[in-house]
């Protein structure tokens, strides 16, 4: 499919049943403003003061100009490893545009305010994951590095995941508890993942190993002026049944039993919408363990998985629970993401598989502690503090 009409039908599914919810939303934002203490101590709401976020007076103004760079990196790092983000969205949201601690001052004053920002910072973690889904699932199609029969059989399940937590969750989680679940879960799933950059879990990934290394060697023949068709030796499917998935990569056969994806992206949908991201940092650990793909293969697979779920998601916390997000900051942060998510796919080739993964590792060991700590204890325990 053309990657305009992927994006379009992306913004345009999730659109269409927004613009008919808008007045409801408007009006209950307005009411928990209403309700809300006035006055210039924390927690309360200066009218005095200028509005800033979802044109709440004296919340933390957001600016455009920084929004569109953090997105550049946000749409960057997800179509290069297939995650974080919507990790990286929350990053911005909640600790570069201040609105998580913001949140916190409501927790006792205006517990409606404090989970109508907290929803709102979920759902505009997922727009601009969505996107960068969108445009990562063309480019890794279109350079044979998509599994795509494993992406859908992890979005079937996945739709049933993104529909049940909006409307199980949405309006009833404080900020603190988000932010602290948040944290755990990343820093597990990067504790999981740095095992298999050692030695004994490599060794358990030899066909991953295998693929990835005929992989490295195309690029580099490339570099040497070699004639390499490398999107003839892309993902090719060679078996298809109920019961049983087989494909090569550079000539190594994987194979996969399609009911274990459909499981798998039931509960890692669940997960991820409750932690308002697109939950790549799940699908990472577990096609590359699971189904023991290599990373070249990750990102691609792992995109189209959470765009089916990013359109559901969005749709249910905007339209059937009442959402609400800054127009103006989101626009600004899809321009950035588009900008990303096409400089991903054509630079992720030249970082060796076992980097890609360690890059996630970092990544996911750093979120992790800060947003425990602060979620959990109050205080960041790495900088910022």
């Amino acid at each position: 499919m053309d990657k305009k009409k992927l994006i379009v039908i992306f913004v345009v599914l999730v659109g269409a049943g927004l613009l008919l919810a808008q007045p409801a939303l408007a009006d209950t934002l307005a009411e928990a403003i209403a309700k809300t203490p006035t006055g210039t101590e924390s927690g309360m709401i200066n009218t005095d003061a200028p509005p800033g976020f979802l044109g709440i007076p004296g919340a933390p103004s957001t600016s455009l100009v920084l929004g569109f760079f953090w997105a550049i990196w946000v749409g960057w790092i997800f179509s290069t490893v297939g995650a974080f983000g919507g990790i990286m969205a929350g990053v911005g949201h909640m600790t570069i545009f201040g609105l998580g601690d913001y949140a916190r001052t409501f927790k006792k004053t205006s517990p409606v305010l404090n989970k109508l920002i907290t929803d709102s910072i979920r759902v505009s973690n997922q727009w601009l994951v969505g996107l960068s889904a969108a445009i990562s699932t063309t480019n890794y199609y279109r350079m044979g590095r998509l599994v795509a029969p494993l992406g859908v059989a992890l979005a079937v399940g996945g739709v049933g995941g993104s529909l049940l937590i909006p409307w199980l969750t949405a309006g009833k989680i404080k900020l603190s508890a988000y932010m602290g679940y948040f944290g755990l879960c990343v820093f597990v799933i990067g504790g999981f993942l740095f095992y298999e950059t050692t030695p004994r879990g490599q060794s358990k990934k030899k066909q991953a190993k295998a693929a990835a290394q005929a992989f490295e060697k195309s690029i580099k023949d490339k570099k040497e002026g070699k004639v390499v068709d490398d999107t003839a030796m892309g993902v090719k499917v060679t078996s298809f049944s109920a019961t049983r998935i087989k494909f090569t990569f550079f000539g190594v056969e994987f194979s996969f039993n399609p009911i274990w994806p459909i499981v798998g992206g039931l509960f890692i949908a669940a997960l991820a919408s409750f932690l308002g991201i697109g939950g790549g940092f799940l699908y990472v650990p577990f096609i590359t363990s699971v189904v023991g793909l290599p990373m070249y293969l990750v990102a691609g697979t792992s995109a189209l998985t959470v765009l089916v779920g990013m359109i559901v998601s969005i749709f249910g916390f905007m339209v059937l629970k009442g959402a609400v997000v800054q127009w103006s900051l989101i626009g600004a942060e899809l321009v950035g993401i588009f900008v990303g998510s096409m400089i991903g796919p054509r630079t992720s080739k030249y970082i060796p598989d076992i980097w890609l993964k360690r890059l996630f590792v970092v990544l996911a060991i750093y979120v992790g502690l800060r947003y425990f700590s602060k979620g959990f204890f109050g205080h960041s325990w790495v900088p910022p503090y």
